[in-house]
């Protein structure tokens, strides 16, 4: 018997589902290895925009996002500057799980570089995870039992790394239960998602954008 053949049917079609996902071109999304002790079934996806340097195109930002990359646009040998990355994951547990509230979980991570003076604005956690919650109702991708921690991440840099500028990251870890094993409507949300933080346009409406990060 092959090892595809011990898979649940539902994890399979799962599976399926998520190959049938539309996700934006900018994202270089690819599977990574998945975490072996959240559940017994597992897959994980790796995603990353990058703004392209000069020797090649570059991937159009919006506001603060395009004036920083055009301001720092270096030299030639300038590598490409990610915007933002995360990670996708699919756990299943065919016993179900009473804190999943279901068979299936989504674990979602996404991280962006601000600009450091936004550090102290304390609407940064509620933008980051009102995208998620939009980016899901946009999709009509069903879910439930929905938790999250968005962090703000102060990195500075002293001794004879002090002449790098201090920055700020914006990391969101969220989790969620589809309603159902099409989880096609999900993926397509995270990966807008991750855009968003990037600053990629078009954002939802009604949504602020945050300042973009800084290339140096």
């Amino acid at each position: 018997m092959n090892a595809l053949a011990q898979v649940p049917p539902e994890f399979r079609h799962a599976l399926g589902t998520l190959r049938k996902a539309h996700c934006r071109s900018e994202l270089r999304l690819a599977e990574i290895p998945a975490p072996a002790r959240l559940a017994p079934y597992a897959v994980a996806l790796g995603a990353e925009v990058m703004a392209s340097g000069p020797g090649g195109g570059t991937v159009p930002v919006h506001g603060p996002a395009a004036m920083a990359l055009a301001a720092a646009s270096g030299t030639e040998e300038d590598d490409d500057a990610e915007l933002a990355t995360g990670r996708f994951i699919l756990l299943h547990d065919p016993d179900g799980s009473a804190v999943w509230d279901g068979e299936f979980r989504i674990v979602t991570y996404i991280r962006a570089q601000l600009e450091p003076e936004m550090g102290n604005d304390e609407m940064l956690g509620t933008v980051a995870w009102t995208w998620l919650v939009e980016a899901l109702e946009n999709h009509k991708a069903l879910y439930r039992a929905a938790g999250g921690t968005a962090t703000r991440v102060l990195s500075e840099s002293f001794g004879t790394l002090s002449d790098r500028p201090g920055s700020i990251d914006i990391e969101l870890r969220a989790s969620w239960t589809p309603a159902s094993s099409d989880v096609t409507a999900h993926l397509e949300a995270w990966s807008d998602m991750v855009c968003t933080f990037a600053g990629l346009p078009p954002l939802p409406d009604g949504v602020s954008a945050l300042p973009r990060r800084r290339r140096n």
